[in-house]
């Protein structure tokens, strides 16, 4: 990779009135950029990314779908990408598009390995245990803040679940500063702040996972790594190690902001005001809404076009980068007419779509996860307000992760 060139090369989409993929609108009310971009430019829009990176962002549900099912077409290995020359080494964005020996990026029947390995492991977790477990852990984060009245969730609650569910599964334990540190470059590689070195994050995040392989090579336990381990399809070390990167990074972050997400919901709209406290049904609604209207994964990059070919009345070139646009789709008004978004089923975009999609049984797990989070906080906190009125709440200046930056509430004290 060389020093990115100051301007687009000539031919590429940056010069059909591209839109940078940043700003305050991204950050607070990414629904309307959405659909200004979807008004001026149709269901797939010339965009820049970080540096003034061209790319094509898929807007429309028929197109996501369409782009996800067909992988002859957009395939998801990044070598093919016509931009290499102009990406630095420093590209914030490297963590998600720089080339790794992991299922994401892996293709055909090698993909079909390497997922049928997290799906074989996957559908080993007793879902009632998970369910236990993050009850047990619900209760543990709570009654460390339930007797004074207020807490603030984001930190407190959803990421803390999140996290310790994610790494219990996959057999490490769920304290120490180890396991910190890894959630933490975690999210750094995945949605950097400002001053952040995701990079650097990336390859600590690498060194810790490759540990606990070498760990649960000497000790085995009934764990997700143990099982990726002994499968009869037996990956490499490396290999092992980057398909856990992916496992605990799409269990941890996305399924924080998904409980967080959910919780906003359920404590500002009067539609669920009645019915919070013990409505399991509200519980259930609200957080397929979620995945409707506030995906946790707004926009996944991506796709590279194996070859020229049209999409969305747009002329592709080979190695074109496409951003799959789920939360744009989610709410296109193609499938959702006179804007009315109904929760009542569940084909969303939010776990993607096709052979890349989130690998079953991982959203049903990743449910069982924010459903009991949610749940228990509301069976412990029945009287659980905002602390602050709901315009002041405030999303992370991402483009790729929904969620907020606090969730302050109060509610009546506990004496434990």
């Amino acid at each position: 990779m060389t020093e990115q060139s100051p301007t687009p090369p000539a031919g590429c989409p940056a010069h059909a009135g591209a839109v940078p993929l940043s700003g305050l609108e991204y950050q607070q009310t990414p629904s309307q950029l959405y659909r200004s971009l979807r008004r001026e430019h149709g269901p797939v829009a010339p965009v820049l990314l970080d540096g003034d990176v061209p790319a094509w962002l898929v807007l429309g549900y028929s197109e996501v779908s369409y782009v996800t099912a067909h992988d002859e077409l957009f395939a998801r290995d990044s070598r093919r990408w016509n931009q290499w020359e102009h990406i630095p080494e420093d590209w914030p964005l490297l963590p998600f598009v720089g080339y790794q020996p992991s299922v994401l990026f892996a293709e055909g029947a090698e993909h079909q390995r390497r997922a049928g390995v997290i799906t074989h492991a996957l559908e080993q977790v007793d879902q009632f245990e998970l369910a236990r477990d993050c009850g047990l852990i619900a209760d543990r984060l709570i009654s460390a803040f339930a007797g004074s009245g207020q807490a603030e969730l984001m930190d407190a609650f959803a990421h803390a679940l999140a996290m310790t569910a994610a790494v219990q599964m996959c057999g490490m334990p769920h304290t120490g500063t180890d396991t910190q540190d890894l959630v933490d470059d975690l999210k750094i590689s995945l949605d950097a702040a400002e001053g952040d070195d995701p990079v650097a994050a990336y390859v600590r995040v690498g060194e810790r996972i490759q540990q606990l392989v070498k760990e649960k090579r000497e000790r085995p336990g009934p764990d997700v790594t143990s099982r990726m381990i002994q499968d009869p399809a037996g990956l490499t070390d490396e290999e092992i190690v980057q398909d856990l990167i992916s496992v605990i990074a799409a269990a941890q972050q996305p399924t924080a902001n998904w409980i967080c997400n959910t919780l906003r919901l359920l404590l500002t709209d009067e539609r669920f005001a009645l019915n919070v406290s013990g409505g399991r049904l509200s519980v259930g609604e609200a957080l397929n809404e979620v995945l409707w209207l506030d995906t946790p994964t707004q926009n996944f990059i991506g796709r590279w076009a194996v070859r020229d070919t049209q999409l969305g009345g747009r002329q592709i070139r080979a190695g074109d980068c496409l951003v799959l646009g789920l939360a744009a789709a989610n709410t296109d008004p193609q499938i959702w007419p006179e804007s009315h978004v109904g929760a009542e089923n569940a084909a969303h975009l939010s776990f993607s779509n096709g052979e890349h999609r989130c690998p079953y049984p991982a959203p049903l797990l990743a449910d069982v996860i924010a459903r009991t989070a949610v749940e228990t906080l509301l069976d412990r906190l029945p009287d659980l307000v905002l602390a602050v009125d709901p315009s002041e709440l405030t999303w992370r200046d991402s483009i790729w992760m929904r969620g907020l930056t606090t969730l302050p509430v109060s509610f009546t004290p506990v004496v434990q």
